[in-house]
């Protein structure tokens, strides 16, 4: 086992290091048997710097097949809107914040983020892009939205219109039609619980179908117009519970073209002891029973009835932690903690480039390499995150489980050289 474990974390590494041709990106994307979905959010431009081009640059979009861009709000008024429309298509970029390299100018018809997806475009043909509606703080009037069918027929409507026949707000009618190849569906959750606020309603789950028919009715009918196929997907979770209450799961899936699965927050800081957030399977002396891991998630997706190949496995490119914990048993795994570990952008999250600087900083990696997770621990602080090992061998069990890749969110939390991106392709290929 320990033997293995080298191999893995050699391999791994070797593949996050690897050379990567960004002139030729289109041999990149190839013939790609799996989905390597990545999300890019709307809000990364701000006080995290991250670009675009920076998805471009680090050698990252030419791994890619599908880019989620985060998110797009569905509004009291039951329609779609953009959270902020500076980013999206108004806010000029620089030369050196530009993925073509050159600087946006004054006059020019479309700006912004969805201008920069279009570039992106340029240079990875192959590259995918869909607008993610909802998301944590952006689903709560999807429920009323979706509530009859001449919401539903309202909604689907506006979000076409808005982001597919790119119908911006004070530009000329159709200005970013064919950026955005696709609707990605991040209603969390229908029927359950989410953020604060959220409206829910029993009947959701079967709303949730019908809205998914919706969409598939008028992108199909807008296809035969243009002649080009209109991707729809869906983020789905991962707690057996919410799956339950949540999803009509033969139904949905005639609709989608594929589902990313929540395979992370299994646990964190909302909990006193420092554990897992994204196991393969189970550790051994878990404290709850039953608990959760990417194994359990997808066996219950699959049980449901969801295609296995229609099932892409999401993976995180940041980390939960807990500090002041006194007990070194298990390495700090399973120990009670006073709180949350202090972050960059908040406490008890991590982006992954910031903790893998932590091991020259008195921390120590662990593995469970059986049960397919990591984590660091100084003796009173601790972080469950995913490195390139860990992530290349959820590529492994993504193969050997027969699904249809994996997402990653999101974008921002990779290192310069997208050594997680790079090591997931890398197992998926």
């Amino acid at each position: 086992m320990r033997g293995f474990t080298r191999r893995l974390v050699a391999v791994a590494a070797a593949a996050s290091c690897a050379t990567v041709v960004v002139s030729a990106p289109a041999q990149a994307h190839g013939n790609d048997k799996y989905a390597k979905v990545a999300y890019f959010t709307q809000w990364g431009i701000y006080g995290r710097d991250f670009q675009l081009a920076d998805v471009q640059n680090s050698g990252g979009a030419a791994k890619l097949t599908h880019l989620n861009y985060a998110f797009g709000p569905v509004t009291a008024d039951g329609v779609c809107a953009s959270a902020d429309p500076w980013a999206d298509w108004q806010t000029p970029f620089s030369a050196e914040n530009s993925v073509d390299g050159v600087a946006d100018v004054a006059g020019q018809p479309i700006s912004g983020n969805l201008n920069q997806i279009a570039e992106l475009k340029k240079k990875n043909p192959k590259l995918k892009a869909l607008i993610s509606l909802g998301g944590w703080s952006g689903s709560a009037y999807f429920s009323d939205a979706v509530l009859t069918d001449a919401s539903r027929k309202k909604l689907v409507s506006s979000c076409i219109d808005l982001w597919i026949k790119g119908n911006l707000t004070g530009l000329p009618e159709g200005v970013a039609a064919g950026i955005l190849d696709g609707i990605d569906l991040d209603w969390e959750w229908p029927a359950s619980s989410g953020n604060d606020g959220n409206i829910i309603r029993p009947e959701d789950k079967q709303n949730f179908t019908l809205l998914c028919a919706e969409f598939r009715t008028q992108l199909d009918k807008l296809s035969r117009k243009t002649k080009k196929k209109y991707l729809l997907t869906a983020f789905v979770p991962a707690a057996p519970a919410k799956i339950d209450v949540g999803f009509e799961v033969k139904k949905i899936f005639k609709y989608l073209d594929f589902a990313t699965v929540q395979g992370y927050d299994f646990h964190g800081t909302w909990e006193p002891k420092a554990n897992q957030q994204s196991a393969l399977r189970v550790p051994a002396g878990a404290p709850d029973n039953p608990d959760f891991s990417v194994e359990n998630t997808i066996n219950h997706w699959i049980k449901g009835g969801a295609p296995k190949k229609k099932l892409i496995l999401g993976v995180p490119y940041y980390g939960q932690g807990w500090t002041g914990i006194t007990s070194s048993v298990n390495n700090g795994l399973f120990q009670t903690a006073t709180g949350p570990a202090p972050g960059v952008f908040a406490n008890g999250t991590e982006d992954y480039k910031t903790l893998k600087k932590l091991t020259t900083q008195g921390f120590s990696v662990h593995r469970d390499i059986r049960n397919g997770h990591a984590w660091l621990f100084d003796g009173k602080t601790f972080w469950t995150y995913d490195d390139p090992a860990v992530v290349f061998q959820k590529a492994l069990y993504i193969r050997a489980k027969g699904l249809g890749g994996a997402m990653m969110w999101s974008l921002d939390g990779d290192d310069e050289r997208a050594s997680l991106t790079k090591s997931i392709s890398a197992g998926l290929s």
